[in-house]
């Protein structure tokens, strides 16, 4: 099933900004502010970059632009992590364009502050009932990380993700994997910030890369984030050498 209930983010002409101050002067940012409007795919999109390259800054900037109210359940109220102050300026220059039947579920998961998160879950009487009476911290962090990932995942709708992997283990990755391409087929969107090459390499996602170029969709194996692990893995003797050097003089 193919839907875009975001179909696109255009640049607002109506809002005036400071190229000199960040993060407008991210290459990303200044891509997009010059070409006034992102397409969003269907599907599964996947941002990678090194950090400080702006993909969690993009990602915020999405989750926080589109129209959703969380899991539609008469009992949580729930529209993900809350905002923090680092939260950029970046959504105020930003519109979203949904379809006309664009789904109103969502969820912003922003893995560092997912802590706080699993503390408010649990010291709400309401919302932990609405968890089968389970406590979130009373679990592993990857163990809740994924709770929260079954569960509030469950509703065709949007979905944003900045770097889920830092909690997840390699097989839970897998299991991430699994559940996107399953959410996908559902008709929901998914747009993930990662610097994971297993939820990278989702067959059929559409991939992008962003650097000092801008962004700019690519393939999986052409990514620099796919090489670097291959190469490191292939021989990382080869990289401690490097890093582990010491100064005989």
């Amino acid at each position: 099933m193919t839907l875009r209930h975001l179909e696109a983010v255009e640049w607002r002409e109506d809002r005036h900004y400071d190229a000199g101050q960040w993060p407008f002067t991210l290459p990303v940012v200044r891509q997009l502010a010059d070409q006034r409007r992102l397409e969003i795919p269907a599907g599964v999109t996947v941002i990678v970059g090194e950090n400080g390259s702006g993909k969690s800054t993009l990602v915020e900037a999405l989750a926080a632009i589109y129209p959703r109210r969380g899991a539609v359940s008469p009992y949580v109220d729930l529209v993900g992590n809350h905002a923090s102050t680092e939260d950029s300026p970046l959504p105020h220059l930003l519109r979203a364009q949904t379809a006309r039947m664009a789904s109103p579920a969502g969820f912003f998961l922003r893995a560092e502050a997912m802590h706080s998160y699993f503390q408010r879950v649990d010291a709400d009487p309401t919302q932990r009932r609405a968890w089968g009476g389970i406590e979130l911290n009373a679990r592993s962090h990857g163990e809740s990380f994924l709770e929260v990932l079954r569960q509030r995942f469950s509703e065709v709708g949007v979905y944003f993700l900045d770097e889920p992997e830092s909690a997840l283990s390699f097989q839970s990755c897998l299991a991430l994997l699994a559940l996107l391409d399953a959410m996908r087929a559902e008709g929901s969107q998914v747009i993930v910030a990662t610097h994971s090459p297993i939820l990278a390499s989702l067959p059929d996602a559409a991939l992008y890369e962003i650097g000092d170029w801008g962004m700019r969709e690519t393939a999986y194996d052409e990514l620099d984030l796919v090489r670097s692990w291959r190469h490191y893995l292939a021989d990382p003797a080869a990289f401690q050498r490097h890093l582990f050097a010491h100064n005989d003089d």
